[in-house]
């Protein structure tokens, strides 16, 4: 378990510079984010369940949500899976593109519950937090304005993180959690 828990946070530590220089003495780096993310437990709620959907944490609001930097508000977007993404599933190409599923309206409803008005096109894009590439959800509980320019690097780790589940490098439930977690020390 340690071996690809620590793969998954080495692979996005290392693509956004978070790890030492090879030879640097230091201690933690990328284990001590893995030992925070190891705190992160999936909960399934009853609504959840019929809809095949777990969500990572509890949703506790629905208004009042703010962008915390990179990061959602947790209370609004704690990050939801589809409970029949397997490997075999997402590392089949197209399987993203066959599973999004988010209409303008539910956009609107996430920019409504993080007070978003307007804004000026490319300022936001609505993003899965767990992405659809790692067995995301369409789900509300799954989805954040997220602010450019945050786009293109969390892009990045989903890519990578995607590559390695796919790879048997590491797991999909750990690559899960970990991304929903807090992306940016994946």
């Amino acid at each position: 378990m340690r071996g690809r828990s620590f793969l998954v946070t080495s692979i996005a530590a290392g693509l956004l510079g978070l790890l030492p220089a090879a030879g640097a003495s230091g201690g933690g780096g990328a284990e001590a984010s893995l030992s925070a993310n190891a705190g992160v437990i999936a909960a399934t709620s009853a609504s959840a369940r019929s809809a095949s959907v777990a969500v990572f944490g509890r949703r506790t609001k629905t208004s009042g949500c703010h962008v915390r930097g990179l990061l959602p508000d947790r209370g609004c977007t704690p990050g939801a899976i589809l409970t029949q993404a397997t490997v075999g599933r997402i590392c089949t190409p197209g399987y993203s593109r066959s599973v999004r599923n988010v209409p303008e309206s539910l956009k609107h409803a996430v920019y409504d519950e993080y007070g978003i008005a307007s804004h000026v096109p490319g300022s936001y894009e609505v993003d899965h937090l767990v992405p659809l590439e790692l067995g995301g959800s369409n789900s509300i509980s799954n989805l954040w304005p997220e602010a450019s320019p945050g786009f293109r690097a969390k892009d990045r780790v989903e890519n990578r993180l995607h590559d390695a589940v796919c790879a048997g490098l590491a797991g999909l439930g750990e690559a899960q959690r970990q991304i929903a977690h807090d992306w940016r020390h994946t």
